[in-house]
């Protein structure tokens, strides 16, 4: 096992799991520009793990992430347009960056996830959450735009869905996040730990070389024409079958 430790994110990973925790309780988890930077870099890390199947993103405390703090908050009241930009860059950084690493990232969501830790939850390949969960988008109550999170949240919900969500701001509990599709599974809170490690534990009995390849697969095919994605389905299909874990798989399944 090992672990890693800063102050607003910590690491630690074990049995092909990497547990991501953001820690900053006190604040909610709130998202400033040390949080999202550590937060890259322990993606980076764990990632680039040879062992690790699968990422966990949890938040420590009552809640997985609240959006911007009071203290990021005045600073892009006060910011240039320069400052604005890269603060904004980086937190694209993050959603990129979550998106094209090879392993999948996990979601644990409790508590609230608003605005910015909403778009950070959803921005993940999957989202688990606690029944008494709560997402929600309300930048517009002060005046502000739910601006990079529009491009996540679009690719989950329907478009009616999307206005409703980022034009009221209201908040939205676990189940109707799960029927507007924020959200994969809704679990018990007195069990949600347990029932995080049992999905979770569904990776290992995959191929990481195959999810790799069809998490890149599904995320760079989106923006493509039909006959642009069905020609990059043929280059990943051929990978795929040079692939040690294919033909090992294919020799198992001649074999029975």
């Amino acid at each position: 096992m090992t672990n890693s430790e800063s102050p607003v994110v910590l690491l630690a990973s074990a049995g092909g799991i990497a547990r991501i925790t953001l820690n900053r309780p006190e604040k909610r988890n709130a998202l400033n520009s040390e949080l999202i930077e550590t937060l890259k870099d322990a993606l980076r890390r764990a990632a680039e793990a040879g062992d690790v199947r699968v990422i966990v993103l949890s938040g420590a405390g009552s809640d997985f992430c609240s959006g911007a703090d009071l203290s990021a908050l005045q600073k892009i009241s006060t910011a240039s347009v320069t400052e604005n930009l890269e603060d904004a860059r980086s937190l694209m950084e993050l959603f990129i960056l979550i998106r094209s690493i090879r392993v999948p990232v996990v979601a644990a969501v409790k508590g609230r996830a608003l605005a910015g830790g909403c778009g950070l939850a959803t921005a993940c390949d999957i989202v688990l959450a606690a029944r008494s969960s709560r997402f929600g988008y309300p930048e517009v109550k002060i005046g502000f735009v739910p601006a990079m999170v529009m491009a996540i949240l679009r690719r989950n919900v329907s478009e009616k869905r999307a206005f409703e969500m980022v034009t009221l701001g209201a908040e939205i509990g676990a189940e109707d996040a799960l029927s507007f599709g924020l959200v994969n599974h809704v679990l018990d809170d007195e069990a949600f730990e347990d029932e995080v490690d049992a999905f979770v534990q569904r990776f290992m009995k995959t191929s990481g070389a195959a999810v790799a390849l069809t998490k890149q697969l599904l995320y760079r095919t989106d923006a493509m024409s039909f006959e642009d994605a069905l020609q990059f389905g043929v280059d990943e299909n051929v990978i795929a079958r040079m692939s040690e874990d294919c033909q090992k798989g294919i020799a198992r399944f001649l074999n029975k």
